[in-house]
């Protein structure tokens, strides 16, 4: 079975893309399983940019596994585009989920709805072999509440609410995301392109 290193130690991430790509005969791993323990700097102006980035430096060091890079991140409209590439480290410190979206309230504060318009982005980058790499991206569009709702998901979940299905993503089950989240729409534009790779 062929390896497939996950450029991310980011558990939920990493969930998530096992669920989505589960009906392909590869051995999902993360830099932690494969041993890798580098840190990419993104330094990139887009989601793009970041994800090939860091796919190219951890497949320079994978051997013979192919490797998967997404960076992610929210775009809110009325803050010019913020926290967009800097979506994990918006309050200053990486991850802190807590700290990222009391700042993107405060950003936020009085603001009607029809002026928290956000979206979510996804890029992915697969880099099957030195010669052949596959871009995608997806993105979901919604709006940031006034205060968090629900406990599931992971980052801006419970402040992004998901007009269709009346949810924030953090209201959403596992089964519901996946079937409509930025990632969930980017690795579906990717398991089409696997599909004519013949992986």
């Amino acid at each position: 079975m062929k390896k497939l290193i996950i450029a991310s130690n980011n558990a939920h991430k990493i969930k998530e893309i096992k669920a989505i790509l589960e009906e392909f005969p590869v051995e999902v791993m993360s830099l932690k399983d494969a041993g890798i323990a580098i840190d990419v700097v993104e330094d990139g102006s887009t989601f793009m940019e970041n994800a090939l980035k860091k796919a190219i430096e951890i497949f320079a060091i994978s051997g013979d596994a192919m490797v998967l890079s997404d960076d992610s991140g929210l775009i809110v409209d009325a803050l010019d585009g913020a926290p967009g590439v800097f979506s994990a480290r918006f309050a200053g410190e990486h991850g802190n989920d807590k700290k990222n979206n009391e700042k993107l309230l405060k950003l936020l504060e009085g603001k009607p709805i029809d002026e928290r318009k956000a979206h979510f982005v996804s890029a992915i980058v697969l880099i099957l072999r030195e010669d052949k790499i596959i871009k995608v991206q997806g993105e979901v569009e919604g709006y940031i509440k006034k205060e968090p709702s629900g406990s599931s998901g992971f980052g801006y979940d419970p402040l992004f609410y998901y007009p269709e299905y009346n949810k924030t993503f953090g209201e959403l089950s596992e089964k519901e995301k996946n079937s409509i989240s930025h990632r969930a729409r980017a690795l579906e534009k990717l398991k089409e392109e696997l599909k004519r790779s013949n992986i």
